[in-house]
């Protein structure tokens, strides 16, 4: 439930900072529920604790998740492609420089120091975070919101399905200016783009849960330490790290000059390359059964493929989001894509909830289900 209120959240932060705040504000108020929700669970060691804390944590990520990557856009100037690309790139690594650091410092100080030090020091972290977003404040390209009004998404949308005309467009356009129309009409085309996604995440999120279990069946020595089946998981972010600067540096240049590289081809690029990291984990989970002891070094190539498809899908779709969607609208779609992830961790639940198959047949199961999403993507 905290992981869906996460991914829900962006989708009212994004309108709050689109109409009424704008995205400075929104970041900034919001990110002060990202502190406290860390200090209640530091300091209030209970279930009530515990659930005020992270409803704190979700309301944050509602100003944060949708926001900050649309601000850190907005700061581009207009027409630089390029450097909006370069951008979502540093933007993409850096997180996964948070998410790996965290995986290895917070279970080490709850180990040495407690949960008091483990989650005071994320507070801690977003604290200083939040002063530095601050001190840069005078420097920051500042969008306006766009306030309430009469040619909104949702009139838009109700007034193109009622009245006369003989199609939606022209309903609409009866009673909405032209730009209005066409920013429904963009939301919708980039929320069809979005839809297919969903079924990437549902495949993404299994490095979290079934990968991890295939690891407990698997050989972890190390010399003399034996690794922790969740800790193997820390070779996505470890892969994403050193792909970022190779495939924005030398693989994507070298394809530039063959073939003209858009998000979209990226995103359906990834979209394959998945289908290929459940491949290998069909055929490394068919040795299992099979009897066999493997190494987990033998999960290292369905990681790798893992990786490749999540640069190419959720980089993009950051660039993509930002570039296709409307001025007014630009922090929703950000909310939007984070809804795809929400889809995809609820497809996640039911697949392996029910189950259809066991074993290697699974993956094939999930690996066929992802084919037909790219083909459709």
């Amino acid at each position: 439930y905290f992981v869906a209120a996460v991914y829900l959240m962006p989708l009212v932060g994004g309108v709050l900072a689109d109409r009424w705040w704008g995205r400075y504000h929104t970041i900034l108020w919001l990110s002060f529920g990202y502190v406290a929700g860390h200090l209640t669970i530091a300091f209030f060691e209970s279930p009530a604790g515990m659930i005020v804390g992270c409803a704190l944590i979700a309301i944050g990520s509602g100003g944060i998740k949708p926001n900050a990557s649309a601000y850190a856009g907005d700061q581009i100037p207009k027409g630089n492609k390029p450097l909006l690309e370069r951008l979502y790139d540093l933007w993409y690594w850096m997180i996964n420089v948070g998410s790996l650091s965290s995986q290895f410092a917070v279970p080490w100080l709850y180990e040495k120091y407690g949960p008091r030090v483990a989650f005071g020091t994320p507070a801690a972290a977003m604290a200083l975070a939040l002063v530095l977003f601050l001190l840069g404040r005078k420097q920051y390209v500042r969008p306006p919101p766009s306030g309430p009004s009469p040619h909104g998404f949702l009139r838009v949308l109700l007034d193109g399905f009622s009245g006369a005309g003989a199609s939606w467009g022209e309903r609409a356009l009866a009673k909405h200016p032209a730009d209005a129309v066409e920013g429904v009409k963009a939301v919708f085309r980039i929320g069809v783009v979005f839809a297919a996604v969903s079924a990437f995440w549902s495949l993404f999120f299994q490095y979290g849960s079934t990968w991890t279990l295939q690891a407990e069946e698997m050989n972890r020595a190390l010399g003399d330490y034996t690794i922790p089946a969740g800790q193997v998981q820390t070779l996505d972010a470890l892969f994403v790290l050193s792909l970022i600067p190779v495939l924005t540096f030398l693989v994507y240049p070298a394809i530039e000059k063959r073939v003209r590289l858009t998000a979209l081809r990226k995103m359906a690029a990834g979209m394959f390359i998945m289908v290929i990291a459940f491949l290998i984990t069909a055929a490394v989970e068919g040795e299992l059964r099979a009897g066999h002891q493997l190494h987990v070094a033998w999960q290292i190539p369905q990681y790798f493929f893992l990786a490749v498809a999540e640069v190419l899908v959720s980089v993009t779709a950051l660039e993509f989001a930002y570039t296709q969607a409307p001025a007014s609208f630009k922090s929703a779609i950000m909310g939007m894509w984070f809804l795809t992830f929400f889809v995809g961790s609820l497809l996640t639940g039911i697949v392996s909830a029910l189950r259809p198959f066991q074993g290697a047949g699974f993956y094939l199961f999930v690996a066929a289900l992802q084919l037909v999403a790219a083909v459709a993507f």
